[in-house]
């Protein structure tokens, strides 16, 4: 039988439309997007929602109204949009608004100068949203763990924690200036200089643990996710199905070429830490 070839479709844009923005910290900046666009946008099962925004290149004309799919079957490789993954920190259906956290390194990059630079009424495309996690009612404690880039997902998820939870979560960021006031029931980790989640895996390793099963949450670099998975589910024995663990980016890698081996790398780790002692 002849091998049917199915074309992978582009994602579906939405537009959204900047409404304000903030500095949380130094190196935070909150960008609120509204707009019709928005308008049933299906956010709320899960506390790491993500997005895919589409950041054009630039002296790159795209097709009004903007569509991937035609961008794809029209526009050869190297003239598509930069594409970017953020988490959602928030969704306000009432409102229609969107927030979304960026970590910003000065012009480093393309999503922090964007955000940085977003003033009401730019106009930006995205896909979503995803997900896969929200915190377990079931669960006899949890544990939050991440760095700067897992930081909106784990305020979410503390937002959604059940009444009563046994929570330990923990933060780390590279230093005293870039700890959020309005997030709460958080151990802040400082970096100081020190590579991405060496302090974070420290503390996460030296806490007193609570009794019982945790349903896990661990985001951020990909070194450090890895070496707390292996302490999670090899030296804690905490199965498979109460974690979600995953490197959101990994160092001298951008998003583009780490997206690329992300699937090959995880499934490798998952392999190795799979095997029998």
């Amino acid at each position: 039988m002849a091998e049917v070839r199915r074309e992978r479709r582009a994602p579906q844009a939405r537009q959204g439309v900047v409404v304000r923005g903030e500095w949380v910290t130094p190196g935070m900046r909150r960008v609120v997007l509204g707009g019709d666009g928005l308008a049933g946008f299906p956010a709320g099962e899960w506390a790491d929602h993500y997005i895919k925004i589409f950041f054009p290149r630039e002296g790159v004309a795209y097709p009004e109204p903007f569509d991937m799919q035609r961008i794809r079957e029209e526009l050869p490789r190297e003239d598509w949009p930069v594409t970017r993954t953020y988490t959602v920190r928030r969704w306000d259906p009432e409102s229609g608004e969107l927030t979304v956290d960026f970590v910003v390194h000065g012009t480093e990059g393309i999503a922090g100068p964007w955000a940085a630079a977003a003033r009401p009424g730019d106009v930006i495309h995205f896909s979503g949203p995803g997900g896969a996690y929200a915190p377990s009612a079931d669960a006899d404690w949890h544990l939050l763990a991440g760095d700067e880039s897992a930081l909106p997902a784990i305020s979410a998820a503390l937002e959604r924690m059940p009444e009563g939870a046994v929570v330990r979560a923990f933060v780390e960021v590279p230093g005293p200036g870039e700890e959020q006031a309005d997030v709460e029931n958080v151990t802040w980790i400082h970096r100081d200089g020190r590579r991405v989640g060496e302090a974070l895996t420290e503390a996460v390793r030296g806490m007193d643990l609570p009794a019982g099963r945790p349903h896990a949450f661990v985001h951020g670099e990909a070194g450090f996710v890895k070496d707390l998975r292996r302490w999670l589910r090899v030296d804690q024995g905490v199965p498979r199905e109460l974690l979600s663990v995953s490197g959101y980016w990994r160092l001298g890698h951008d998003e583009d070429g780490w997206q690329a081996s992300k699937s090959e790398w995880n499934a490798t780790v998952e392999a190795e830490q799979e095997k029998p002692a």
